[in-house]
């Protein structure tokens, strides 16, 4: 598949954001882009698990429900959630229903918080990485790998640490949208804007 072009503009893009403008603005804006904040690391990894099993679209649609529901994320506040919190969550429609995944991010938000103690969250993920964006140069979507070896090395050890929903695919879904490889098309305009970063 080439890249599309949104209605009124020349730029050529990765075709998997079709015509969805919450999309094609996550495309244009956020995927891709290098994300070194501990925190907003943990939130894309925590909602990359509740995608397993469901479109990135449904997810990106209620991002925001997501924030307000888990305290925007913030671990130290997710590790207190008590049962009481979990029911509740479990009937908040504006996000997915799943127990075991809501019941993941606190366990999750527990290994955050020893990795942040330590060497922190974003400097333990990036030095699979050397610290630098894998720049990979597809030119065609079927040319993407869902998961590499590298994927599944972080998923084995971030498992051991304590996190769930985070297998190999998921990781490398993970990685791809914060820019530790840059799997925009090489035909795509944002591929040379995430490499300048």
């Amino acid at each position: 598949m080439q890249p599309n072009h949104l209605a009124g503009d020349s730029k050529p893009r990765c075709p998997w954001p079709g015509d969805d403008p919450i999309y094609l603005a996550y495309h244009d804006e956020e995927w891709g882009v290098p994300e070194r904040d501990d925190r907003a690391l943990y939130e894309k990894l925590m909602l990359d698990g509740f995608q397993a099993g469901l479109s990135w679209i449904t997810i990106l649609r209620k991002r925001e429900a997501f924030r307000a529901a888990f305290d925007q994320f913030d671990p130290q506040k997710i590790v207190r959630y008590d049962r009481a919190k979990v029911d509740a969550l479990m009937q908040n429609s504006g996000i997915i229903r799943n127990r075991a995944k809501i019941e993941s991010t606190i366990t999750s938000a527990r290994a955050w918080l020893k990795i942040q103690e330590g060497e922190g969250f974003s400097n333990y993920l990036w030095s699979y990485f050397e610290g630098q964006t894998i720049q990979n140069i597809y030119r065609d979507v079927t040319e993407i790998p869902a998961q590499t070896p590298l994927s599944m090395k972080i998923a084995k050890d971030l498992k051991r640490r304590g996190f769930r929903f985070c297998g190999p695919t998921v990781v490398y879904a993970f990685c791809q949208a914060t820019g530790m490889v840059n799997d925009h098309l090489v035909t795509c305009w944002r591929h040379a804007e995430c490499a300048s970063r």
